[in-house]
């Protein structure tokens, strides 16, 4: 086979020339971001490709046949942006102008003479030369564009291809353009909404946490969205006695967010006695169930918590929640002695690598609140919800949490894990990592809720959170 190559001089000035300004064009028409700025670039281009006495744009957009809607014109003086001002558009009903846009396909005639009577003769009338271009939109012409010359045989239609092509082209790029203003558009007013979503959330949690007589309170809520499920309140109760609540609604975003407000409302409006929990989760659970969840597939974790200052107990109601985590200071006391002190490397420490083997083994002593688990809320309203009893002595912890805490995960597909949460709390609630952090005179609630949260942004490094992350800690002093 002989080598064929391209010789410099077999290239025609014209073709060359051709090609330039295709280039250009398609280089000028992917740095435009405006859509009308786009259309006045290409109608500078394209009167060097094609000159034109006179060209009209139209649309079939939205309309019956044989409507069609005038969008721009050459001749007017003052330009009307089609996808902003579209009500100030003329529209004309049938003629060669609706004939040809209808017709679907391109069109060029060198001797025109439109009729008297045509409701398009205000744009045809004295044009002799007309090249109509579809612009195809899934397979359909909904737009068009006319060039016209007063002349007869003005037009050369050995560059029609070429011009059906690139107007084509310019067509797509511009309708993107439009696509991707409107999109930004909406995503602007959806995060505008899920802003305010947010802000009416966070409103329905604690202000600030309450003073509870005989227990330290920190608390830390982060959703992995705008607004989340998440949810956690703190309300005085009669006898002085206090409820602690808190709840995690399957899903994401605003719908979990609504669910979340609902259930606050249902709460707050619970009208029977406080004592014993499981009547809450049985009230909450009938309403939530029969008014609001009950075919949506929708259903909410939660527990709940009556502590009574006056005797240290808490008593509890689960409905499916991940059971809070508690440490006995006198459990911790014990086997100290039997654990090595914070100074062993571990693939498990906090920042500071303060969370060593010792905390493994403290770690041991943290266990769940699980004996009173029932389903989750919001699936059977016949369930009848169960209660046990905890009494709290000094020093004692119990961590409430959500299950993006414990459902965290890294980048390379580890999760964080009940065993990590338990060695940090373990590690936090022994007393050895008070000096060693420099929080020594921070509360032990407090002191307790940055080792977790130290121990799991370690852990997560740049992950982002893929569920929302609630902790309430809470420490009998």
């Amino acid at each position: 086979m002989s080598d064929q190559r391209f010789k410099s001089d077999a290239v025609s000035p014209d073709w060359t020339s051709r090609l330039t300004l295709v280039v250009d064009t398609m280089r000028e028409m992917s740095s435009q971001t405006d859509p009308q700025a786009m259309v006045s670039a290409y109608a500078v281009r394209m009167r060097s490709l094609m000159k034109s006495d006179r060209t009209v744009s139209l649309s079939r957009r939205g309309l019956k046949h044989p409507q069609v809607r005038i969008t721009r014109d050459t001749d007017w003086k003052i330009p009307i942006n089609p996808w902003k001002e579209t009500g100030k558009l003329p529209v004309i009903h049938g003629g060669l102008i609706a004939e040809w846009i209808y017709g679907n396909k391109p069109l060029f005639h060198m001797d025109l003479e439109a009729p008297v009577d045509d409701p398009g003769l205000a744009y045809l009338g004295g044009y002799r030369s007309v090249l109509a271009v579809p612009h195809y939109h899934a397979g359909e012409s909904l737009n068009m564009v006319l060039h016209m010359q007063r002349e007869p045989n003005a037009f050369d239609q050995e560059r029609f291809p070429e011009l059906v092509q690139m107007s084509n082209l310019f067509g797509r790029a511009t309708h993107n353009l439009v696509l991707s203003s409107e999109l930004k558009a909406a995503y602007e007013a959806l995060d505008r909404e899920l802003s305010v979503v947010a802000e009416i959330q966070r409103s329905l949690l604690p202000s600030r946490l309450p003073e509870i007589p005989g227990l330290d309170l920190a608390a830390h809520y982060q959703t992995s969205r705008r607004a989340g499920g998440d949810y956690y309140d703190l309300f005085p109760l009669p006898e002085n006695k206090w409820g602690i609540l808190i709840a995690d609604v399957s899903g994401h975003g605003t719908p979990a967010a609504v669910v979340m407000a609902i259930m606050h409302s249902i709460a707050h409006s619970y009208p029977g006695p406080a004592d014993p929990p499981s009547e809450m989760m049985n009230y909450l659970n009938t309403k939530l169930t029969e008014r609001y969840m009950g075919t949506s597939g929708t259903f909410v974790t939660a527990f709940y918590g009556i502590y009574d200052p006056a005797t240290r107990k808490l008593a509890y109601s689960s409905a499916g929640h991940n059971p809070p985590r508690i440490v006995r200071a006198r459990e911790l006391v014990a086997v100290a002695s039997d654990c090595e002190k914070f100074h062993e490397a571990s693939s498990r420490g906090i920042a500071t690598g303060l969370l060593s083997g010792t905390a493994r083994c403290l770690g041991q002593q943290v266990r769940g609140l699980d004996d009173a688990r029932s389903l989750p809320l919001g699936i059977l309203s016949s369930e009848k919800y169960l209660e046990s009893t905890e009494t709290l002595e000094p020093g004692d912890a119990v961590l409430f949490y959500t299950d993006g805490v414990t459902e965290a995960w890294n980048d390379i597909g580890d999760m964080f894990g009940v065993e990590r949460l338990d060695d940090a709390i373990a590690a936090a609630s022994s007393g050895s990592l008070d000096a060693a952090m420099g929080l020594g005179d921070v509360p032990p609630a407090m002191l307790l809720l940055r080792v977790v949260l130290n121990e799991l942004n370690r852990f997560t490094g740049a992950h982002p959170a893929d569920d929302d992350r609630t902790i309430l800690a809470a420490v009998a002093v």
